[in-house]
């Protein structure tokens, strides 16, 4: 799992929270036994529209509860294969490891995703 280093940090001093990089289900397995709330992003290599949402995930993971993750499904097939992923990019929200909402209709603003992520959250 690719994690942002200690060295990363805002103004005040504050670790920055950026989306991880899952290379392998056993990145994607410590990442749900860490974090209740998780939003997953399933990507491909050369897809425009994905590399679009890099921006809005940063974004995200600075300003909304729980955890950002990325995953290359050409890289990691059986986690894109678990989760029925049929189009890039798709956005899975996680709550304590089961699916709770689904995005898989293109760009989404951060907003949105924000929004999902407190819905969740609060319950």
């Amino acid at each position: 799992m690719t994690e942002p280093t200690a060295s990363d940090s805002t103004d005040d001093g504050q670790p920055t929270r950026k989306p991880v990089q899952l290379d392998d289900a056993a990145d994607y397995d410590d990442l749900i036994a860490t974090h209740d709330l998780v939003l997953l992003e399933f990507v491909t290599s050369g897809c425009g529209i994905c590399a679009s949402m890099e921006p809005v995930l940063g974004s995200v993971a600075r300003s909304a509860p729980g955890a950002v993750a990325t995953v290359n499904a050409g890289l990691v097939p059986d986690l894109a294969a678990e989760f029925d992923v049929r189009s890039v990019p798709t956005l899975v929200v996680l709550k304590e490891g089961e699916e709770v909402a689904r995005l898989d209709d293109g760009f989404q603003q951060a907003e949105t995703l924000v929004d999902l992520l407190e819905t969740h959250a609060a319950r």
